[in-house]
């Protein structure tokens, strides 16, 4: 009974303890799964830097580019039986610096035409005061 009573005292400090950089991060998050459950992936990849220079890892290998990525989405993903409802549970949030950030967790699409999920690892790098995602590690 104690340790409850210390969790429920504890856990209002816990939700504010985020940082302003790890608050805009989430944010991208979020924004990121409201786009892909409306179907929208042009608007789903607003989290990701829009360069050459992007590294998406996936089962296939890696993929160089914004517009590659996206390709890739739109192939892998036609359709909204094949997008389903995607979720995200972060499991880390650790910084790398004063530009860079970790993202290690787990994702998830509820389809019709079956479930299928894994994990996530997604580097966040500072640019021009913006948070963008420059390296996407997903299985």
């Amino acid at each position: 009974m104690s340790k409850f009573l210390l969790i429920l005292l504890f856990l209002p400090f816990s939700l504010f303890s985020q940082t302003k950089d790890e608050k805009a991060i989430l944010a991208i998050l979020d924004a990121q799964t409201r786009a892909w459950n409306e179907g929208d992936l042009e608007k789903f990849m607003v989290g990701y830097l829009e360069s050459d220079s992007l590294m998406y890892i996936g089962k296939k290998g890696v993929t160089y580019g914004y517009q590659s990525t996206l390709n890739s989405y739109k192939t892998n993903y036609a359709g909204r039986e094949n997008m389903g409802t995607l979720t995200f549970q972060i499991l880390h949030l650790k910084p790398l610096g004063k530009k860079h950030y970790l993202v290690v967790g787990k994702w998830s699409l509820k389809r019709t035409v079956g479930d299928v999920g894994g994990h996530y690892t997604l580097t966040f790098e500072k640019q021009k005061g913006k948070w963008v995602i420059i390296a996407d590690h997903s299985s």
